[in-house]
């Protein structure tokens, strides 16, 4: 939502270069803790965001999608209640409820942000920024006036944007982002998603759940192709399972009609062509960089092949005292990244050398159930000739989700031989971000997998189900199906 700026303007054709220790241009979540933190040091710190206080993250994306896969979680669960011993005679979905819900959290997020932004000391503009020479930016305020910024140190850190492929016609359907479908005020009667990553799988089960139906189309044959195959198949069948047509390894060619009307997905698989007709198309298909109209040559901030702009492993950028943190420098697109990637710049701008190079980056998909890694997989791990030993468990072994009635999934995790140090851990079910974090944090301190296996751990909980992990047999990465299928296609 759009806020309030807390700044004063400075109108007139030709404003008076205002000084700073630092200038952010752009409010994400890295910006707005490299904000209080800077403040908090004494330095006298601004960020520029044209539209939102705290960015994407709590306005737009991560916390507001997971609100709305809360709600659709709930729905579910009411189709499930006599599962559980709760006999009810229906239930109605009210969208706009549940958008108004997701809608009072991020106000009270934007209330929590700018309380920080005045006991820090640090400012915040909400105005269109620009550089117009090294380290200097001319920002453009609401009423139109201007005000020109000057800092000792810039923080570039605008983020991407949701891509519209150039599909003929796709643009003209006046297609769905996921800003837009967490805006739903109406369940829509047929979903189409393009893109088969973590947004479009995410929305796709929630707005199934709510009661659309709901087809995925993804160019890719498998669900999550960095995931290991029994991973992806699990997924697979879970969205089966729930209702949800999947169009795997499919090629959209053209999209014809309106979104929020009628509208057809025109599609080709392995020469085939089929045509696909929804009330609602969402585009979910990767994301581009915000770096077009930020002047960026005025500064000596160069980009990459891909449009991101160009960074070596301390975030530093082609123009001295200029940094880029987050999505727009081509960091892992996560939130707790960004957030690295300011402790990274802090140290750095603090004389302290620090890198990105080496880092772990967990991450989660939050379909119900989860899915949740650390680490090297088993594809990665084979690609790479790194031996290990395979544990794995199902889900219904672990006794906390039997008494949820959430047994669907499993534990794995790959160790290394001859030191018993923790290569890799993935969970798919439920829990199973909570679970990875407490292996992430026996893998930052580098504990042998059996201090896990041998922890006294409260009962019944999830994430006591490493212990049974990690005391069953485990099986050397020579014998996996995944060595076994490698084996059998290599040649003779």
């Amino acid at each position: 939502m759009q806020t309030e700026t807390i700044s004063s303007n400075h109108p007139g054709k030709f404003p008076t270069t205002e000084h700073f220790d630092l200038v952010i241009l752009g409010g994400g979540t890295g910006s707005t803790l490299a904000a209080w933190t800077f403040a908090g040091e004494g330095k006298r710190v601004a960020v520029i965001d044209r539209k939102y206080i705290g960015g994407s993250c709590p306005n737009i994306a991560c916390l507001p999608s997971k609100n709305i896969i809360h709600s659709a979680n709930v729905a579910s669960l009411f189709r499930r209640s006599e599962e559980f011993g709760i006999v009810h005679r229906g239930f109605t979905i009210d969208m706009t409820g549940v958008r108004e819900r997701k809608r009072a959290m991020v106000r009270g997020l934007n209330d929590i942000y700018l309380d920080n932004y005045r006991k820090t000391g640090s400012e915040f503009i909400l105005g269109e920024g620009r550089f117009t020479a090294p380290k200097t930016l001319a920002v453009t305020l609401p009423d139109g006036s201007t005000r020109q910024l000057h800092g000792t140190h810039v923080i570039v850190s605008t983020g991407t944007r949701a891509t519209i492929e150039s599909i003929p016609g796709l643009a003209e359907s006046k297609s769905l982002t996921h800003i837009e479908a967490l805006e739903l005020g109406e369940i829509p009667e047929h979903l189409i998603v393009i893109g088969s990553g973590y947004v479009g799988l995410e929305l796709a089960q929630a707005i199934r759940r709510f009661g659309s139906r709901v087809t995925v189309v993804g160019r890719r044959p498998q669900l999550m192709p960095q995931e290991d195959e029994d991973i992806a198949d699990a997924l697979r069948l879970l969205f089966i399972d729930e209702g949800i047509e999947l169009c795997l390894g499919t090629h959209v060619r053209h999209v014809s009609g309106t979104s929020g009307g009628s509208v057809s997905v025109h599609t080709e698989q392995n020469g085939i062509g089929r045509t696909l007709t929804g009330s609602h198309v969402l585009v979910a298909a990767g994301r581009t960089p915000n770096t077009q109209g930020l002047g960026l040559e005025h500064a000596g901030i160069e980009l990459t092949h891909r449009g991101y702009i160009k960074v070596n492993n301390r975030l530093q950028t082609t123009a001295a005292d200029v940094w880029a943190i987050g999505e727009v420098a081509g960091s892992p697109q996560f939130t707790h990244i960004s957030v690295d990637d300011f402790r990274v710049v802090h140290d750095n701008i603090n004389g302290i050398d620090h890198v990105t190079s080496g880092r772990q980056v967990p991450y989660c998909l939050f379909t119900d159930p989860e899915l949740a890694r650390i680490g090297l997989n088993e594809k990665e791990a084979k690609a790479s000739g790194i031996p290990y030993r395979l544990f794995k468990i199902p889900m219904e072994a672990n006794l906390r989700a039997r008494t949820l009635s959430e047994t669907r999934g499993f534990l794995k995790a790959l160790i290394e031989p001859g030191t018993d140090r923790i290569l890799g851990f993935t969970a798919f079910g439920v829990g199973a971000a909570e679970i990875m974090s407490a292996v992430q944090i026996a893998m930052i301190a580098g504990l042998p997998y059996t201090r896990l296996r041998d922890a006294v751990l409260t009962h019944p909980t999830l994430v006591e189900g490493l212990i049974p992990l990690f005391s069953s047999n485990p099986v050397d990465s020579a014998e996996t199906p995944l060595a076994r299928t490698a084996d059998a296609s290599a040649p003779a």
